[in-house]
């Protein structure tokens, strides 16, 4: 995997992603969905049966898509270039080597490079939302405390 590549849907993509999102969503009810395909310029249809789990992240993927948001799929132990991970993490990547350094991510070197796996960089991502979300917790009850209204 050379980059995280982020290609935003066209207006026609996303059009078509919410349409087969309202056809798909009576599926997403099924234990084991099985959808009927037929690939454009084919003559039959094929049935096939889809792991819920799978028919779960394809839904999702549809609702991003109809949403115009740029969707990427980057296995859990996929190793990640430090500008892979500041575009994943939305930030410089100078502040990825900080990170790396002072040991809040674990990375490895490769030579002079540093890899960092796609596991560690979302448990960091969590982490730190959670960390923000207590903060918010504990700035809105001081505000509550003090009476400002918030």
């Amino acid at each position: 995997m050379k980059t995280l590549e982020f290609k935003l849907p066209s207006a026609s993509a996303a059009e078509q992603a919410r349409t087969a999102l309202r056809a798909l969503t009576a599926f997403s009810r099924r234990r084991t969905p099985v959808v009927r395909l037929r690939p454009e310029g084919a003559r039959e249809e094929t049935s096939v049966s889809v792991p819920l789990e799978a028919f779960d992240l394809f839904m999702a993927i549809l609702a991003q898509m109809a949403n115009g948001n740029a969707v990427t799929i980057v296995p859990l132990h996929a190793e990640l270039t430090t500008q892979q991970v500041a575009d994943l993490l939305n930030v410089s990547r100078p502040y990825v080597i900080e990170l790396l350094e002072a040991g809040k991510i674990p990375s490895r070197k490769v030579g002079t490079h540093r890899r960092v796996r796609a596991e560690d960089v979302l448990a960091y991502r969590q982490r730190e939302e959670e960390r923000r979300k207590a903060v918010l917790a504990e700035l809105t009850a001081e505000a509550e405390k003090h009476g400002l209204g918030y």
